[in-house]
């Protein structure tokens, strides 16, 4: 492999590493600088690596000078003198080495930590995904901007303004005491079923980066399902709930973006190792006595990947939304809720329910009445379809709306 390609390679999978342990050792409020020392480092690498040829191995030599970089920096600062010195004692008091530990646990231990750190009510949510993107997924600042449709100056300042504020209440890397970890954990999930969401919802016209998002989401979910102290039941409920629809994510999505919906997607593209995955940690998650939002969406995900329409399939999505609004209502679920209602009940039924949710602004509301509308009236399916139309932001989605328009107007 070519250093053109290998060091964008490295770069998502081990600048998140690297920075989470350099935020580790400086501190929250030095974010900036270990992400300028990772930066750099990589920046050596393409400028080395093409005149003397790639090292044996890459990540090693990585490690080494980002290594000797931040050692550096703590010398010439006097941070080193100020915090880490006093905090870390090293062996021999008459050494100013400092240990920047980049094994494999204390990377790992790192992420972790990082992840309570960024997940802090503090900051709004949408700065939660943008450095849990930047710092935990290793995201460029262009991607970032590309996943929330906007621009990297935007990116930029809601960054910046989330660094401020966590180096202005002192938030410090750390794992919460055992007995906090319930409370402290419910914001990191709601951050990482965000993230999730953010690519599998996703308007972006990138399918790579949009599964990029989903997958990285669930490489920390995982972490979280790993780690002793945070494999909790919502975490292997929210682990199962992303597994389910990632299963379906190469169906829902054709080869020129369009997007498939589920009654038109092709079962032969669902994976079926990421469904299996998906009842085991259902089942992990079965332990204890509580049942939160992420359960009751998994064990829906669960049922949309059960291939064949039965009645008692959709029976069991219908009472599962019940559910759901009863445990956390929100306008969206209500509407899904609507189309499990007419597969049980008929279009008539579902019309009658979705009309009552007046949700008037929003295309999904109006695509759903469009679908049931088909058969039963197709001039209002047609108008619906067309308001859902000017509604939508997402290109691909549009199309899909409009080819329905011209099928229902051909009669």
């Amino acid at each position: 492999m070519q250093e053109k390609e290998l060091i964008p390679q490295l770069y998502r999978s081990e600048f998140r590493k690297i920075t989470a342990v350099l935020c580790r050792l400086f501190g929250i409020e030095h974010i900036s600088i270990a992400e300028d020392i990772v930066g750099d480092t990589f920046l050596l690498a393409a400028e080395t690596w093409g005149f003397k040829g790639i090292p044996q191995n890459p990540a090693a030599w990585l490690y080494t000078v980002a290594k000797n970089k931040a050692k550096d920096f703590l010398k010439r600062n006097a941070i080193y003198n100020e915090k880490v010195s006093p905090a870390i004692q090293l062996a021999s008091e008459n050494t100013n080495e400092v240990e920047v530990d980049l094994s494999s646990n204390n990377i790992k231990d790192s992420q972790l930590q990082m992840m309570f750190a960024i997940c802090y009510p503090g900051i709004p949510p949408e700065s939660q995904i943008g450095l849990s993107l930047r710092i935990l997924c290793g995201f460029s600042i262009d991607e970032i901007a590309d996943a929330f449709l906007t621009n990297k100056e935007t990116i930029n300042k809601r960054l910046y303004r989330a660094k401020e504020k966590l180096k202005e209440d002192k938030v410090k890397i750390e794992m919460p005491p055992d007995a906090e970890i319930d409370k402290r954990i419910d914001n990191v999930l709601i951050t990482l079923y965000l993230l999730f969401n953010e690519g599998y919802y996703s308007s972006s016209k990138n399918a790579v980066l949009s599964k990029d998002l989903c997958l990285e989401a669930m490489r920390l979910t995982y972490m979280l399902a790993e780690n002793t102290s945070t494999n909790k039941p919502d975490v292997n409920a929210l682990l199962s709930l992303m597994c389910f629809h990632a299963s379906r994510f190469d169906a829902r999505i054709a080869p020129d973006g369009e997007l498939i919906l589920y009654d038109d997607q092709d079962i032969s593209l669902w994976n079926n190792e990421l469904i299996t995955n998906g009842e085991h940690f259902l089942n992990m998650a079965a332990r204890g006595n509580v049942v939160s939002k992420y359960h009751i969406e998994a064990a829906i995900a669960y049922w949309h990947t059960a291939d064949k329409d039965s009645p008692e399939k959709w029976e069991k999505v219908l009472s599962l939304y019940n559910r759901l609004l009863i445990i956390e209502y929100s306008p969206i679920a209500a509407l899904n809720r609507t189309y499990a209602l007419a597969k049980v009940y008929g279009n008539e039924a579902g019309i009658a329910e979705a009309e009552k949710l007046k949700l008037e602004n929003s295309n999904l509301y109006h695509g759903l009445l469009g679908e049931l509308y088909t058969g039963v009236d197709n001039k209002k399916a047609i108008d619906h379809l067309t308001t859902a139309s000017k509604l939508t932001k997402a290109a691909a989605d549009r199309k899909v709306i409009l080819k329905k328009i011209e099928k229902l107007k051909a009669g």
